[in-house]
């Protein structure tokens, strides 16, 4: 982590709005937002505009409500009992905690992939088919065009074209976070959330996710939660710093690790906490 350098200059430091400013297609919008697990707070008045086909990267210390923002962006929350969402979650302008909306739509427009790789028990081919066949696709001939396509763009293909019918569980760990990412394309989503998807892999492995995560952005916005700040400056456009529940900075994430405007910033990118 210390072997970033950063040059402290105040005056050249971004204002966390600037992003909006070049006029790009803001994807993701949080306004006012609060979250609870029952009477604890965990995230206090996040104000957030996520730009379209970028990739943005949320920093901070262990428990500061990263991965909890992330879970909301695709109402993951939902399953734990007490928890309570206030404010105005937005993707493509429509408030997707609005009653009427459709979770399970919600969820196929964002996929999720976790900190730990978690293929099915089941064939390479069956996990990448399982969720279209879930949203109701049955011809065999439009399956295997979505597994083939799928994989190409996880980037596994080559890898497995000749075993797809193989336990998923056989593959290593860099192939098995690789399909689990092509199972989340298999849905066609727009959006891809993605907790530490490399906290888990070997120098080798997590250098090829990195060089997915930057192909796949010219088709996808994401937004990924990482505790690597080499990881955050390599492949982010933009970068989001929690502290304690609160969004305290956000911007270009060549300008937060070179000109952070927050001394807390200035302190987790150095390596003086966190």
């Amino acid at each position: 982590m210390n072997d970033i350098q950063v040059q402290i200059a105040p005056d050249t430091a971004i204002e966390n709005k600037a992003i909006n400013q070049e006029h790009v297609s803001i994807k993701i919008n949080t306004k006012h937002l609060n979250f609870y697990y029952g009477a604890q707070q965990a995230l206090f008045d996040i104000n957030l505009s996520i730009p379209g086909h970028k990739v943005t990267s949320l920093i901070g210390p262990s428990g500061c409500g990263k991965s909890t923002f992330l879970r909301i962006l695709n109402r993951m929350n939902d399953i734990i009992d007490g928890t309570r969402v206030q404010g105005l979650v937005e993707i493509d302008n429509k408030d997707i905690y609005e009653p009427r909306t459709n979770v399970v739509k919600l969820r196929k427009k964002i996929g999720m992939v976790f900190q730990k790789s978690n293929p099915f028990p089941k064939s390479i081919y069956d996990n990448i088919a399982y969720g279209p066949k879930i949203h109701g696709e049955k011809q065999s001939s439009i399956l295997d065009s979505i597994v083939e396509s799928s994989l190409k763009g996880a980037m596994l293909w080559d890898e497995v074209k000749d075993r797809l019918f193989a336990n998923a569980l056989e593959l290593s760990g860099g192939q098995q976070q690789r399909l689990c990412i092509a199972r989340a394309l298999a849905v066609d989503p727009e959006v891809l959330l993605m907790d530490e998807p490399t906290s888990a892999l070997d120098p080798r492995a997590t250098a090829g996710i990195e060089d997915l995560i930057r192909k796949l952005q010219k088709k996808y916005t994401i937004v990924i939660v990482t505790h690597n700040m080499q990881q955050a400056a390599r492949v982010s456009d933009n970068t989001a710093f929690f502290y304690e529940g609160k969004l305290i900075e956000f911007g270009k994430t060549n300008h937060i690790f070179t000109h952070p405007k927050s001394k807390q910033t200035e302190d987790y990118i150095t390596g003086r906490f966190g």
